[in-house]
């Protein structure tokens, strides 16, 4: 199993972080893409490598998909190779996670019509202008779409994912 992270400079370090970990935990290959190789940094001095390029990815490699918050999504918003990937997950019903300002992506990528999401508050009413139903609540799952609101709600993102996977192992 492998999962793809896409992120950029000023992510929320912890969105980062605890996804990228606890998937490595679990024995998941986790790469990270962004618009350029090399190290890019959070809003708070983490660092990580960004392994592969957007347009180096093929998104059939991956079986996960994770969207950090923070300030990277409204760069990575802007690259259509970014947008393409999430288009691919949910054509394909592979597992979308996205925490905070990470739903600004599927925004932008016009996949949210009709899917029940969360996401930072301040992208509410964005997330109901492109025709989602926004749920102010920890963690929000709707079919292969995972969504959260923050960082101090990683616990239940993660939660939610290990089950999603775990459920998926056993079909």
């Amino acid at each position: 199993m492998k999962a793809l992270i896409i992120s950029a400079d000023l992510f929320e370090d912890s969105e980062l972080k605890i996804p990228y970990q606890s998937l490595g935990e679990l024995g998941i290959h986790v790469d990270i893409a962004s618009t350029k190789k090399g190290a890019i940094i959070g809003k708070h001095g983490f660092n990580v490598y960004a392994t592969i390029t957007l347009n180096e990815v093929d998104p059939k490699q991956y079986d996960i998909l994770i969207l950090p918050g923070g300030k990277s999504p409204s760069l990575i918003r802007q690259e259509e190779k970014a947008l393409e990937i999430a288009r691919y997950f949910f054509d394909h019903d592979k597992l979308v996670a996205a925490i905070c300002h990470g739903p600004q992506i599927l925004i932008s990528a016009g996949v949210m019509e009709g899917r029940v999401a969360t996401g930072y508050k301040s992208i509410a009413k964005e997330l109901e202008d492109a025709g989602a139903i926004y749920k102010d609540e920890k963690v929000v799952i709707d079919r292969n779409l995972i969504t959260s609101r923050q960082p101090s709600d990683l616990n239940a993102f993660m939660q939610a994912i290990k089950k999603y996977l775990y459920l998926a192992s056993k079909k």
